[in-house]
């Protein structure tokens, strides 16, 4: 559970890192259609990523919530039903923290992709 929270403040903070970074860069004077095409796709890929974390952090919520019943189930006798939805939503957990993780590899890929084709055709 740590792990999640973990992982999704580090992602969190990297989304504000990117952020930063664009507000950060000057205005081109004439922007460059290739520029603008990247910009296109890494503001994509930031909203695929945010899309994920929302959901991830809803589902941890529910697991969280889930988690609270079932120690409380424990005490007072277990109910197969809540163990049913807990494990469900622990899976669910565990395919949105998944998805997320591919939405910020796909995002970390294509900023390095036009980098390494940059130094690659300066040093070739």
């Amino acid at each position: 559970m740590s792990d999640i929270s973990g992982l999704e403040s580090r992602i969190a903070a990297a989304l504000d890192r990117i952020g930063r970074g664009i507000e950060a860069q000057a205005p081109v004077s004439e922007p460059d259609s290739v520029l603008q095409e990247r910009l296109a796709s890494q503001q994509t890929q930031l909203q695929a990523l945010d899309v994920e974390l929302q959901r991830l952090r809803a589902s941890n919520t529910q697991l969280r919530a889930l988690n609270t019943q079932l120690r409380n189930a424990v005490t007072e006798g277990l109910s197969p039903q809540l163990i049913d939805v807990a494990v469900a939503a622990e899976v669910e957990a565990l395919h949105a923290q998944r998805t997320a993780d591919a939405a910020e590899v796909d995002a970390i890929l294509a900023e390095l992709k036009p980098l390494i084709e940059e130094s690659t055709n300066a040093a070739g």
